[in-house]
């Protein structure tokens, strides 16, 4: 998959596409990475990429040729390539990013992600290039390049040849729904606890019904909004009956 990245600050995806699960996937070839800095589309001598808001207020706006121009050059690789590939800006006034929304972002060739920085971008921006505005959650930060990390981080896990074990992805945190079941590794017997005897019987069966128990606790317990928004079949509703007591008929 292509990545095409607007950003003032391309130095920040260096670490992040050099090590971990994201840096094998750009080593493989699994992903690609092209940075496209606004200030290199500039024509003034001091490379001028922000302003003053109109009608007053604290702080500075990307202004609207910069980010054009990087953002059309960026199109152009991806059209160069045969890429079907939408400007994607990272923003708090986005849809919520979710598992679901990886998922189908995952199935495009490529993504030109947009990350913002000072007060945001000017609007015309928005309206004549982004075709999607997305927020990784309710809160601010300086820039949109960490939120671009985390869509590429989240979408490369998905790619084939990204994970040693393509069984990884399959049984995510999130990826049906629920929270992550608890893991445990050796030894058998520590000080902080012992490891639930069912994953030492070798009945996988037993195993399989443990994890889906405990995932269905843990949504329970600390995400029930998830539970709410999902679906439960015979089987989950039953658990959850045995483990809180419930009457979900």
């Amino acid at each position: 998959m292509w990545f095409g990245i607007v950003s003032l600050f391309p130095e920040m995806f260096d670490i992040a596409t050099q090590a971990g699960v994201l840096g094998r996937a750009v080593t493989q070839g699994v992903v690609n990475l092209e940075v496209f800095n606004p200030r290199e589309f500039v024509t003034d001598k001091h490379r001028t990429v922000d302003d003053r808001p109109y009608g007053g207020g604290p702080g500075m706006v990307m202004m609207v040729e910069p980010l054009t121009r990087a953002l059309q050059a960026a199109r152009k690789v991806a059209a160069d390539r045969t890429l079907d590939a939408p400007v994607v800006y990272l923003s708090p006034q986005g849809d919520r990013l979710d598992q679901r929304k990886v998922a189908n972002l995952a199935r495009y060739e490529g993504l030109i992600l947009l990350a913002g920085r000072y007060e945001g971008v000017d609007e015309r921006v928005i309206e004549a290039e982004v075709d999607e505005e997305l927020s990784i959650g309710d809160y601010v930060l300086t820039g949109g390049e960490l939120p671009a990390m985390i869509v590429m981080d989240a979408i490369s896990r998905l790619l084939p040849g990204t994970l040693g074990n393509a069984a990884s992805a399959l049984e995510e945190s999130h990826l049906d729904g629920l929270l992550d079941y608890p893991h445990y590794t050796r030894p058998e017997n520590t000080a902080a606890g012992r490891v639930p005897p069912v994953l030492l019987g070798g009945d996988h069966a037993a195993v399989r019904n443990w994890r889906r128990k405990e995932a269905l606790r843990r949504t329970w317990q600390v995400r029930p909004d998830m539970l709410a928004q999902r679906p439960l079949s015979d089987e989950e509703r039953k658990l959850l009956a045995e483990l809180f007591d419930l009457d979900l008929d």
